[in-house]
């Protein structure tokens, strides 16, 4: 068999659309990654953090505003479109509308909740998009190890900026005015 016979078809827009409703499509390296939706941890460290946030920078109602915060946004990166679990833009970089369903503005800050099925997507494919569109600031929230990692992007790859776990009260960047309690976002019934 040719070289060219086993070269993979890259993944389209369009295929994302064949995907079952309860799943989650990106486009990474031109591959379809399907993800099942995330565990109960996972969006109550999502949720949490959004909500913490929000207030301060979204709505500008106890902070500094200025940022438009979106839980789970579709962001086309060149030809990789991807979902992180958040994604903030300052607010007069996001473009209004677009006549496709995709955000096609990096974001400033990328949040990834991580989980076992998704961390080498998240830390290694994913975590190399995001440093070649040169996004700003990324963190890595694990909610089963109850950790936050914060990287800063500078002179092209990712640097940390701050390791934090389970109970901690944190300032991290870019939103230090906000202090986020740590054991808020880890799931406790």
């Amino acid at each position: 068999m040719s070289q060219k016979a086993k070269a993979k078809k890259k993944a389209s827009y369009e295929d994302l659309f064949t995907i079952p409703e309860n799943m989650t499509g990106e486009i990474v390296d031109g591959e379809l990654i399907v993800s099942p939706r995330p565990s109960r941890k996972h969006i109550y460290a999502a949720s949490t953090l959004g909500s913490e946030l929000g207030p301060a920078y979204h709505t500008g109602k106890t902070g500094p505003g200025g940022w438009v915060i979106l839980i789970e946004p579709e962001v086309g990166l060149g030809e990789d479109i991807v979902v992180p679990d958040l994604a903030g833009w300052r607010r007069e970089r996001l473009p209004v509308s677009e006549e496709h369903n995709w955000i096609s503005v990096r974001p400033d800050w990328i949040c990834e909740v991580i989980s076992p099925g998704s961390i080498r997507t998240d830390r290694v494919k994913k975590m190399r998009v995001y440093a070649g569109q040169g996004v700003p600031h990324l963190w890595f929230i694990d909610p089963i190890g109850k950790t936050l990692e914060v990287y800063r992007f500078q002179s092209g790859h990712f640097i940390v900026a701050g390791i934090y776990a389970e109970n901690e009260k944190v300032r991290a960047e870019p939103f230090p005015e906000v202090e986020i309690d740590l054991s808020n976002l880890w799931w406790s019934v």
